[in-house]
């Protein structure tokens, strides 16, 4: 079974080009299958149902979904084997920036919309930084310079990815990210995988339930930003 990680911010349309991916394997006889992440509430397992996609849907709820989708992964990969499937995609929930949701030797895909700004690709963490392909969407709605803009800062925080423009309405893009698939091998073991990056870090008050706001009840992995002083004011 081939295994690939799908990533990328809230509405960016991870969704839509999993959906146009999948297809597209299915048309060439891959059995394949969607493991989805999310937070509080997903309808993207009922999309995946109606076009007759097998998919398995848990929700993080109050937990961090990287850290919920790390606890998990190891369940859906023995899922996927033994639905036989020939590829197992999992989508992560839409992710913080600093999240790293990515596996070494599981191919990473990052989807991060052109309309996001082209600062955004700078602003994102792991999530593009270590993808090996980066899906650019929504492209149809800015003008060619604006995605070679978009495309090029994308490239500068990840020189080694390659960078696929899908529109996840039509579809189209989808034969150029295909290519990409058909390489991937299959993956011998799962036992003994890592991270690429380590995940961030947070274990303080508020993880464990406090809501009381101030820095009396503040304990743990907590960092306070520093504001600038006026001249000559004291520490």
């Amino acid at each position: 079974m081939r295994l690939i990680t799908v990533a990328g911010p809230p509405s960016s349309g991870k969704t839509a080009v999993i959906l146009h991916l999948v297809q597209a394997a299915q048309a060439e006889g891959v059995r394949a299958g969607v493991a989805k992440f999310d937070c509080i509430s997903s309808d993207d397992g009922e999309i995946y149902r109606r076009a007759q996609i097998p998919v398995c849907t848990g929700l993080s709820g109050g937990l961090c979904p990287d850290h919920f989708f790390v606890a998990n992964i190891e369940d859906c990969v023995a899922w996927g084997k033994r639905e036989g499937f020939d590829l197992l995609v999992t989508e992560s929930a839409g992710l913080c920036c600093r999240c790293s949701p990515h596996l070494r030797g599981i191919t990473a895909v990052c989807v991060i919309d052109v309309l996001s700004g082209i600062n955004t690709p700078k602003k994102i963490g792991p999530m593009l930084r270590l993808a090996d392909i980066v899906v650019v969407t929504k492209g149809d709605i800015v003008s060619q310079a604006e995605r070679e803009v978009f495309a090029f800062r994308v490239s500068r925080a990840n020189p080694r990815a390659g960078i696929v423009m899908v529109n996840g309405l039509t579809g189209q893009g989808i034969t150029n990210l295909m290519r990409y698939f058909r390489e991937i091998p299959d993956m011998k073991s799962f036992e003994g995988s890592e991270l690429r990056f380590a995940m961030p870090a947070a274990l303080c008050s508020y993880c464990l339930g406090e809501t009381r706001v101030g820095t009396t009840y503040q304990i743990g992995n907590v960092r306070h930003m520093e504001f600038p002083r006026k001249e000559g004011e004291e520490p």
